[in-house]
C-alpha cells in the first residue's frame, strides 16, 4: 500500500520518551508497504543522519523533521504568564534550504530560547520558513490547544498566522485520533477550520512505538524518564495504546470521510526532498601569513622542522618528508595539519603539557617535523600509509594528549582563533548497557532494588555484553528466568530498552572547527552550558567535518 506515510513520528532520541529504534522502525514500515516516513523527535534531531541512512538502506524515503516547542512570547523571555506554556510544532523539510533552516532554529531554541524546553518563537519561525512545510501537532499544538479552551476565534487566527508564516501550500491541519475523546472535539473544530479557511487536512498518528503491544514498553521508559514506577497515579502517561506506526487501512478506517487528508501524507513526504552529501570535504581555512598559500607555508614549517630534527640528513629523510606533503595536499589537507600544528605550538609556548603522539599519527614525517608529535617515525620504522592511505581517502584522525587542567585553555584559543560559533564540542550518548537498563526497568517496575539487582549481577561484567549474551553464557540467570515469571518479566521488558539512548552528555575529546558557523552544517544543543553538535563525531566525519581529538591526561 503506497497511499498513506506516517508524517510523526518519534524516534529513540526522543530520549527516554520515544520508543521506535530507527532500524527496526524501518522494518516495520517496510512491513506495512509504507515508501515514506517522517522522523519528528522533541526539540532535536540527534538522529537524523542515522535515520536518513537507514532509511535510504531499505529503500525507503526518509523526511527529515522535528517537533519544535514554541513559546508564546520571546523565546528570550525565561518564564511563562498564568495559563500559557510552550506548545508543540511539526516542521518538516521540503528541501535543503528548509533542513539549513530547521537545524538553525533547532541550535538557537538551545543558545537563545531554553527555558525547561529548548524553544523557538513565531519571530525565529518567519524569519527562517522557507523550505520548510508545517503541521499543526498533536493536542500539545497551539491550535487544539485554544479549540480545547473553547476559544475557535484564537485558533483561526493562529491557524491563519501559520498559513501567513510558511505560505499558502505550506501550512496542513493535522488530525489524529487515539481514541481519546478530547482528540474527537478538536478533529470537529479542525474540520470547521478547513472548510472555512481552505487550510488543507492531514492525518497522522502520533508514534512513539512501533506496534500496539509496545505500548507497555514505552510506558516503562517515561517512568524511568520521570524517575517514578509505572503504577503511580500521579505520573504522566499516555491515555491510550494507540499511539504505534498504523497501516494505511487502520489509518483509513479512523477517518473514513477524510480520504484526502489520508492520501496527502503522501503528498507531502514526496515533495521533502533532502538529500545529504557524504565524503565531500567542509575544512577550514588556516589564516597563513602574508605572502603564503597554505601549501607554501606547510613546506616552510616542515622544512624548519626537517633541519632541527634530523640535521644530518642525507636527502632520505628529504625524499620522504616530500612525499607525505605532496600526498597531504593531493588529499585536501594542508589545512588540517596547520590548524593542529599551531594550537599544539600555542600549547608549548604557554606551558601546557602535550603528549608526545599516539595512534597512527606517529608514522608522519610531516607531523615529527611540525611537532604534532615526538616520536621519531624514522628511528622506530612507523609507514605514513597507515595514517594516511591514498586508496581509502578518509580524515586524518590525530589524537592529542593535553594536561587535565589546561585542556580548556586550549579549546579557548581554538575558539577565539576561530570564532565562537565556528568551533563546538562533540555530543555523545549514554545507553542503557544490559545491568543500567534492567536496574532502571526494576525501579519502574517496583521491583526491590536488592531483588533487581541481583538479577542485574547475573550479567557477567564483559565488555558490550548483551542479555542475550548473558542468558547464553550463564545458567544460574537463565534458570532464574525461566522459573520466575517476575524475572522473566524483568529481563523481557529491559531486553526491550536494551542499549537505546539513555541521555547525551559531552564527549571527553572531541572538537568540531568549521569553515561556516557550525550550525550551518549541523544542529546543536546545549549539555553543561556548553554548545555541543547534536551529531556524533562518526557522524560528523561521514558529513566532511573537521573534528579533533583534544585529550586529557592525568
Amino acid at each position: 500500500m503506497e497511499n498513506f506515510a506516517h508524517l510523526h513520528v518519534h524516534t529513540e532520541y526522543s530520549l527516554l520518551d520515544g520508543a521506535c529504534r530507527i532500524e527496526k522502525l524501518m522494518d516495520r514500515v517496510a512491513e506495512l508497504g509504507q515508501t515514506a516516513v517522517a522522523m519528528t523527535d522533541h526539540g532535536v534531531m540527534y538522529g537524523a543522519i542515522d535515520f536518513y541512512r537507514a532509511a535510504k538502506a531499505r529503500g525507503i524515503h526518509p523526511v527529515i523533521g522535528c517537533e519544535v516547542y514554541v513559546t508564546p512570547g520571546s523565546r528570550f523571555e525565561r518564564g511563562y504568564a498564568q495559563g500559557q506554556w510552550h506548545r508543540h510544532l511539526i516542521l518538516l523539510c521540503e528541501n535543503m534550504e528548509g533542513y539549513r533552516n530547521l537545524i538553525h532554529m533547532v541550535s538557537l531554541s538551545f543558545s537563545e530560547g531554553f527555558y525547561v524546553r529548548p524553544r523557538v518563537d513565531l519571530d525565529l519561525l518567519r524569519k527562517h520558513s522557507k523550505g520548510l512545510i508545517c503541521l499543526s501537532a498533536c493536542l500539545a499544538g497551539s491550535i487544539p490547544q485554544a479549540l480545547m479552551n473553547g476559544d475557535y476565534e484564537g485558533a483561526k487566527r493562529q491557524a491563519l498566522e501559520f498559513r501567513e508564516i510558511f505560505g499558502e501550500n505550506n501550512f496542513f491541519l493535522e488530525i489524529q485520533d487515539h481514541g481519546i475523546e478530547a482528540q474527537k472535539e478538536v478533529n470537529m473544530g479542525l474540520y470547521r477550520l478547513s472548510d472555512e479557511t481552505g487550510i488543507p487536512l492531514v492525518a497522522t498518528n502520533d508514534a512513539h512505538y512501533l506496534t500496539r503491544e509496545d505500548a507497555r514498553i514505552q510506558d516503562v521508559l517515561m517512568a524511568i524518564q520521570m524517575g517514578k514506577t509505572v503504577d503511580d497515579p500521579t505520573r504522566m502517561k499516555f491515555e491510550t495504546n494507540e499511539f504505534y506506526i498504523k497501516s494505511e487501512e487502520e489509518m483509513f478506517a479512523l477517518f473514513p470521510t477524510h480520504p484526502d487528508a489520508i492520501a496527502r501524507t503522501v503528498e507531502i513526504a514526496n515533495r521533502c526532498q533532502v538529500e545529504f552529501e557524504f565524503g565531500k570535504y567542509h575544512l577550514p581555512q588556516f589564516d597563513v601569513p602574508d605572502g603564503y598559500t597554505a601549501r607554501e607555508y606547510l613546506d616552510k614549517l616542515c622544512l624548519e622542522g626537517l633541519h632541527e630534527r634530523y640535521p644530518d640528513d642525507d636527502g632520505t629523510v628529504r625524499e620522504r618528508l616530500d612525499y607525505e606533503i605532496n600526498m597531504i595536499d593531493k588529499m585536501g589537507f594542508v589545512d588540517y595539519f596547520l590548524i593542529v600544528s599551531d594550537f599544539i605550538h600555542y600549547a608549548k609556548r604557554n606551558g601546557i603539557p602535550v603528549g608526545p603522539g599516539r595512534g597512527s599519527a606517529a608514522g608522519s614525517i610531516v607531523s615529527y617535523c611540525l611537532g604534532i608529535t615526538d616520536l621519531d617515525p624514522i628511528k622506530y620504522s612507523l609507514y605514513f600509509e597507515r595514517f594516511l592511505n591514498p586508496e581509502r581517502v578518509s580524515m586524518p584522525d590525530i589524537d592529542v594528549d593535553f594536561c587535565y587542567v589546561r585542556r580548556p585553555e586550549v579549546i579557548e584559543y581554538v575558539t577565539r582563533k576561530y570564532g565562537a560559533d565556528h568551533v563546538a564540542q562533540i555530543v555523545t550518548f549514554g545507553t542503557m548497557a544490559a545491568r543500567a537498563a534492567i536496574r532502571d526497568v526494576g525501579r519502574a517496575l517496583s521491583i526491590p532494588y536488592n531483588e533487581a539487582d541481583a538479577v542485574a549481577k547475573q550479567v557477567p561484567m564483559e565488555l558490550h555484553i548483551t542479555i542475550d549474551r548473558a542468558l547464553t553464557i550463564n545458567p544460574e540467570l537463565k534458570k532464574m528466568y525461566d522459573s520466575n515469571p517476575t524475572v522473566k518479566n524483568l529481563i523481557d521488558t529491559a531486553r526491550a530498552l536494551e542499549g537505546m539512548p539513555r541521555h547525551a552528555s559531552t564527549h571527553a575529546a572531541g572538537v568540531v572547527i568549521t569553515k561556516d558557523p557550525v550550525d550551518t552544517y549541523v544542529p546543536l544543543a546545549r549539555n553543561d552550558e556548553q554548545m555541543v553538535t547534536q551529531f556524533t563525531m562518526t557522524t560528523l566525519e561521514e558529513l566532511g567535518l573537521l573534528k579533533m581529538d583534544v585529550r586529557i591526561v592525568r
